[in-house]
């Protein structure tokens, strides 16, 4: 018999293989979008927070978390929680990576955002400094348009907050 510290490890193990509908390239547990997991017996809680309150992917997210924890869990419960409001800080060292290797800019840690700006720190294919932004929306509400003026190309980045 599993214990109970197994079966969470378990539910977050599924959760982590939940891609994000609108960056595939993570997963809901790379961006920070699962917040928490609470196993009893065959049953289990899991806690989202959308990226902004009015995500259109939250439907869907919440339809896949379901889906990946249904095969291992009797009874599925998805709890999605707007306070504290999900923050670009949530977003885990991997998930940044894998958005860097996937052509998306991640947002940096905001330490002071006010006197920083919101901005790549570098182009995610060259890696140069030297970007400028296109457009402030982006392929999705949560990403801007920018380029690179060193290698020209084109990328989303994911906007901080």
């Amino acid at each position: 018999m599993s214990s109970p510290r197994d079966t969470v490890r378990d539910a977050w193990d599924l959760l982590g293989q939940v891609p994000d509908p609108e960056l595939p390239t993570v997963s809901v547990v790379d961006l920070g979008i699962a917040r928490e997991v609470a196993v009893d017996g065959q049953r289990v809680v899991v806690t989202i927070t959308p990226t902004y309150s009015g995500c259109p992917a939250m439907r869907e997210i919440e339809h896949d978390v379901r889906a990946a924890l249904a095969g291992r869990f009797a009874v599925v419960e998805v709890r999605i929680v707007l306070s504290p409001p999900w923050t670009t800080d949530w977003i885990t060292p991997q998930g940044r990576a894998r958005l860097t290797r996937s052509g998306i800019a991640p947002p940096g840690v905001r330490l002071l955002p006010l006197l920083t700006g919101d901005r790549p720190a570098a182009c995610p294919r060259c890696g140069s400094a030297t970007v400028e932004e296109l457009s402030g929306f982006g392929s999705t509400a949560c990403k801007a348009l920018w380029r690179c003026l060193a290698c020209r190309e084109p990328f989303d980045y994911v906007k901080a907050h």
